[in-house]
């Protein structure tokens, strides 16, 4: 069986790396990107099973990424988790209306978010 592949978009290094270290250890592959637009451009290289995508991203932020990724056909069935900082109840309309498929507030709790990984990859 091929292992299902997450990208993880953030510009926090300690927190990409930790993200990984998880994911690797549940059996995902992982890709990374540092910014927004990195993370569209492996998205649309890579095609992963899922993004976890944050919001506060340099030249490119997480809403603009995941809109372009969701109105697109050839992407628009990759599930999105926004992952911010900044849990208002605007954020997470304007996270809907982008078409995240789930929102995840920092600090995370790992289980919480390898729950929803598997909820929505399966």
């Amino acid at each position: 069986m091929n292992k299902k592949r997450v990208l993880v978009v953030d510009d926090e290094a300690d927190l990409v790396e930790m993200l990984t270290l998880r994911l690797e250890a549940n059996d995902y592959e992982v890709i990374t990107a540092s910014d927004g637009q990195e993370g569209l451009e492996k998205a649309r290289k890579e095609k992963p099973d899922l993004i976890i995508l944050d919001l506060m991203l340099p030249k490119m932020d997480g809403y603009k990424v995941c809109r372009m990724l969701k109105f697109d056909e050839k992407f628009k069935q990759i599930p999105v988790i926004l992952f911010t900082a900044r849990a208002q109840e605007s954020d997470v309309r304007l996270g809907e209306e982008v078409g995240a498929n789930a929102y995840l507030t920092k600090p995370f709790e790992p289980a919480i978010l390898l729950a929803k990984i598997k909820e929505l990859i399966e």
